[in-house]
């Protein structure tokens, strides 16, 4: 595979995906009715249509999106496909942060790349973790990914592909789910956040570390 083919970056697999999709599908259907239903006491059947149409037709339409979601790497260009088609290079990103999302137990460490035009944002999740195992993004995926970072001669940049290179080693190793950089990061994350920023100085702090 050449520099110009794509990179699949997508951490979890199209039938997950999907699954997710249906959860939220299925959460939005009746989070709409129980409103909906709510407001029909007063409002009769026509309040309870309006509001159940209201609630529903935004969150199915994250459902859908997020079934067709999918992100790979062109060269250093990142691109992300859900409704539209997004893209950003990363030799012109004017933001590269680390995120670590928490949701009920599950901790998700992902890079939110922006840049022109119109400062387009894409996240690429990295890892996922619960408890000491979870899912990593693959081998090839992150190689490419580190040499993409380091291919744009940013200093932060430079520090997040270091990142990515101790992860390939930490995985060459052997080492445990819960010995390796990303898994260690996410753990210095605050509990108790939706999502949150990692200080680019704390992560090179953490990279230089690593030795």
């Amino acid at each position: 595979m050449t520099d110009a083919e794509p990179v699949p970056l997508d951490l979890l697999d199209r039938a997950t995906l999907r699954k997710r999709s249906r959860n939220v599908a299925f959460a939005a259907l009746v989070v709409a009715a129980a409103l909906g239903g709510v407001v029909g006491l007063i409002a009769g059947p026509q309040g309870f249509a309006i509001t159940a149409a209201i609630v529903a037709v935004p969150l199915l339409l994250l459902a859908w999106s997020e079934s067709r979601k999918t992100c790979w790497l062109t060269g250093t260009r990142v691109s992300v496909r859900a409704i539209g088609t997004r893209a950003v290079e990363l030799k012109e990103a004017t933001r590269l942060d680390v995120i670590v999302t928490d949701t009920r137990g599950m901790r998700t460490v992902s890079l939110l790349v922006a840049g022109p035009p119109k400062g387009k944002a894409i996240s690429i999740a990295l890892a996922m973790y619960a408890g000491t195992g979870g899912r990593e993004l693959g081998v090839y995926p992150l190689r490419r990914l580190a040499d993409a970072l380091a291919g744009t001669g940013y200093a932060h940049a430079l520090v997040l592909s270091e990142l990515v290179v101790a992860q390939l080693r930490s995985e060459a190793r052997g080492d445990a789910a819960a010995d390796r950089p990303l898994y260690r990061l996410a753990s210095l994350a605050p509990q108790g956040r939706l999502a949150q920023r990692l200080h680019p100085d704390a992560v090179a702090k953490f990279v230089t570390a690593l030795g």
